[in-house]
């Protein structure tokens, strides 16, 4: 039994992790920027566990002519809990760096890829509903269009950049220090 049991440089790491993933609470986790002739600066939405930033009156006062939902928290429900199921995920984790078997790690992994593939899935059903749910007595008639989640897009005269923010490399860091536990103590 004593051979299932991870080392302490594992636990270390896997601290490590748990520490990484409360710090994400602290960044934002996506980004969309803007830009168009008429606003060469850009303009963004900057998306965190528990809030939205950026120029969100701006955009919604634009988006309004292509007849697309206001951006706003209360349109999220999620960021009302998310950065509870996040901050639970970083004690679960921590939790294993004590418990130091690797069943219980798998279990971890296990949750950061349900928890991962959950997250991804929200947000492309987000843009999807944002971009193919559109007002048809908008003052301008455009087609249904889908935000990417990453890269570029041009819808209109507009330009878009989206990508992924700091808190979600902390997230990546911190299931990569899960894994190498699995890794470096796979003969235990």
């Amino acid at each position: 039994m004593k051979g299932k049991q991870l080392s302490l440089v594992s636990s270390i790491l896997i601290v490590l992790a748990a520490l990484l993933i409360f710090a994400s609470l602290l960044f934002p986790w996506w980004k969309m920027e803007f830009w168009a002739p008429q606003y060469p600066e850009g303009l963004d939405i900057i998306v965190y566990p528990d809030k939205l930033e950026g120029d969100i009156d701006n955009i919604n006062a634009l988006n309004h002519y292509i007849g697309m939902k206001n951006f706003s928290e209360e349109n999220f429900p999620e960021l009302q809990f998310l950065k509870y199921l996040i901050a639970g995920l970083a004690i679960i984790v921590l939790s294993a760096a004590f418990v130091r078997r690797k069943a219980y790690l798998y279990v971890v992994l296990g949750l950061f890829v349900v928890g991962g593939a959950l997250g991804v899935w929200d947000l492309k059903r987000w843009l999807k509903d944002f971009g193919t749910n559109l007002d048809p007595m908008a003052p301008i008639e455009m087609a249904p269009f889908v935000p990417p989640m990453f890269g570029e897009n041009i819808v209109a005269n507009f330009t878009t950049y989206s990508s992924l923010q700091t808190g979600s490399y902390l997230v990546v860091a911190a299931f990569i220090l899960v894994l190498i536990p699995l890794w470096k103590d796979r003969k235990r």
